[in-house]
């Protein structure tokens, strides 16, 4: 599939799932990697994901292009375009559209970054880890307000 046939399919989605022409441009690009699709609130235009489409297939691809119609719509008629606003998730779920596509397979999943530091107060002995380094100084023990001490774990 290429970029015409998807932009006459989300036409064609649009007006038999809301009612509505789709007047803008619908492309893929090929450099989205963690999501199925977005929407350009400036151009809107709509972008997909076309893994998506070679690893699940047309269905999938549909629902994708249904949430990024919903973002579209909501947004050109002045409504909650957002993920967390009522009107959206009522939309998206009257038009059966995906809330969150599937991961794409090969895809390493973010780890979240270790602790690397540690606050212990030379009082109590309370420790406090953390992720980024902070400067011990400005900060007092939240069980006995003790001095603290910067360490690496």
């Amino acid at each position: 599939m290429d970029d015409k046939q998807l932009q006459i399919w989300v036409e064609e989605i649009s007006l038999r799932s809301f009612g509505v022409p789709f007047r803008h441009r619908a492309r893929f690009n090929g450099r989205l990697r963690t999501t199925g699709g977005r929407y350009f609130m400036k151009s809107h235009d709509i972008e997909i994901n076309p893994a998506q489409l070679e690893t699940y297939g047309t269905e999938e691809v549909e629902k994708i292009i249904k949430h990024e119609l919903c973002h579209y719509h909501l947004h050109l008629t002045g409504r909650g375009y957002r993920h967390r606003d009522p009107e959206f998730k009522a939309l998206l779920q009257k038009v059966d559209g995906s809330r969150y596509c599937q991961s794409l397979p090969g895809q390493a999943r973010r780890k979240p970054l270790p602790y690397r530091f540690k606050l212990v107060c030379s009082d109590c002995g309370m420790e406090y880890l953390r992720k980024r380094r902070v400067d011990p100084k400005r900060y007092r023990c939240g069980k006995c307000k003790g001095v603290l001490k910067l360490g690496n774990l």
